[in-house]
């Protein structure tokens, strides 16, 4: 449920009345959504509305009262608005949230004074003061929108998703497991920078996460419930049972971890002292943790942690991190995507395989390297977004957009699959030429317009949205 603060505005020179009717339909539609509304009462204004500085004031105390609450505002204009009391009311809220902006539309046969909106009128001037004040606002696909239309029910549900991404970016909290793998200099990121935006890194060395495991008894139930999760998880029988063990321990460990540090996702060292000096891969352990939609990237991926989280935020389904891998034959569109991997299993077109990790195996042993999901990514529409810290400009910088895994087939170990992007050379030239990694996050569904309004309009990050 998302909780919203409304903003009812209201001219005196056109009818009142409108607003009554308006507030009532309003409120309907908003709560078929799921939406919670916090709001001015008849008993404030008429039918709650904000036309003075006295209502825009009022409002904005009810709104600071459940400041910890409302995550987006809603404002919405019967008639024309009295635009100065709209961005009063936003601005003296003193709410750094998502605003929405709706105007109801005139019937052309009903433009006397006693149904007159001129809503349309009003919405411009409204964004207008909203521009002057500084307000960021997101509109409706629409100008002008009855409520009840299923185009404004697309609206909502995209705004919905929209104050979820920023609202839960904002205060964010990351757990970096490990050091940077010394050959992979491409995923560093700035932590400064994250944290200016909100977002915080906590980090652990992989030496206490490996003391904790194994001060953990076999017997542990703690450790017994966990076996039980991951034999529920995945067909894992092949799986010698002193690995099973020291798996199930790390996954213990890096629960607690995650609970003790209120954290929203991890990236984690997985390659490859974890398989050297414990005896494990923990690519099971981050598909669980991933499909649980508590988002977990290889390699200490923070910032591909960000945009795994992102998406889940905007999607509430799981996200991935794979590699930009391969061309897929001389298709210019087309592109092996993979990881060797910790997929999620709500990827997977057929149920995944427990493996051992095919190159570390040759390392350490298949008994110290047990742990990969391998299987094919299944065919729908994707959504894919990298966000990378400009440390140089200070900026935090991101691409997306959306595309497709098709059925073609590969034979390949871990999890992998081919994508289908339009302009996939134009997009591959564009990430070259600034910077960026050749990890990449994707999610099921189209969220790019969301992740778009979210980090440009409210996040104030670079964005380049590729399309055709």
């Amino acid at each position: 449920m998302t909780t919203v603060g409304l903003i009812i505005g209201n001219r005196g020179f056109f009818p009142t009345s409108l607003c009554e009717d308006g507030r009532e339909r309003m409120l309907k539609v908003l709560e078929k959504e799921g939406y919670r509304v916090i709001v001015l009462s008849a008993d404030d204004s008429p039918y709650g509305s904000v036309e003075t500085y006295d209502q825009a004031r009022a409002s904005a105390e009810l709104f600071k009262r459940h400041r910890e609450e409302i995550e987006g505002i809603i404002v919405t204009l019967p008639n024309f608005g009295d635009e100065r009391a709209v961005a009063d009311t936003i601005r003296l809220s003193e709410l750094e949230v998502p605003v929405l902006m709706h105007a109801f539309p005139d019937n052309p046969g009903k433009l006397e004074q006693k149904y007159r909106r001129d809503s349309f009128c009003g919405k411009l001037s409204a964004c207008n003061n909203l521009y002057q004040y500084g307000i960021p606002f997101t509109l409706t696909d629409r100008h002008t929108v009855e409520p009840e239309s299923d185009d404004f029910r697309s609206d909502l549900r995209r705004f919905s998703a929209i104050c979820r991404v920023v609202n839960g970016l904002k205060k964010a909290r990351f757990g970096q497991v490990g050091a940077r793998p010394a050959a992979f200099i491409t995923v560093r990121y700035s932590e400064k920078i994250l944290e200016r935006a909100g977002m915080s890194v906590d980090s652990v060395d992989l030496s206490e996460i490996f003391g904790r495991a194994r001060e953990l008894e076999d017997k542990d139930p703690a450790v017994s419930r966990k076996i039980e999760d991951i034999r529920g998880y995945i067909a894992s029988d092949s799986a010698p049972a002193e690995s099973l063990m020291r798996m199930a321990k790390l996954g213990v460990v890096l629960d607690r971890y995650i609970d003790s540090n209120s954290l929203n996702g991890t990236a984690i060292q997985c390659w490859s002292a974890m398989e050297e000096y414990y005896g494990v891969v923990p690519c099971t352990l981050m598909s669980m943790l991933s499909n649980s939609l508590t988002p977990s990237a290889c390699e200490t991926d923070i910032t591909g942690l960000i945009g795994m989280y992102a998406m889940v935020l905007a999607s509430g389904q799981p996200s991935a991190l794979l590699d930009w891998n391969n061309n897929f034959g001389d298709d210019p569109d087309k592109g092996i995507v993979f990881h060797c991997s910790n997929l999620p299993k709500a990827f997977f077109a057929d149920p995944p395989a427990m493996e051992s990790h095919p190159i570390l195996s040759g390392d350490f042993g298949k008994e110290n390297s047990v742990g990969t999901l391998s299987g094919t990514i299944r065919k729908g529409p994707i959504t894919y977004c990298r966000v990378s810290t400009d440390d140089y400009n200070g900026r935090i910088k991101v691409y997306l957009g959306e595309g497709e895994i098709t059925d073609d087939q590969v034979s390949t170990f871990g999890g992998y699959g081919v994508v289908n992007i339009p302009n996939f050379q134009g997009l591959l030239t564009y990430m070259a030429k600034n910077g960026f990694e050749h990890h990449v996050a994707i999610n099921p569904l189209p969220v790019a317009r969301v992740l778009e309004e979210a980090f440009t309009n409210y996040l104030d990050w670079d964005v380049y949205h590729h399309t055709e």
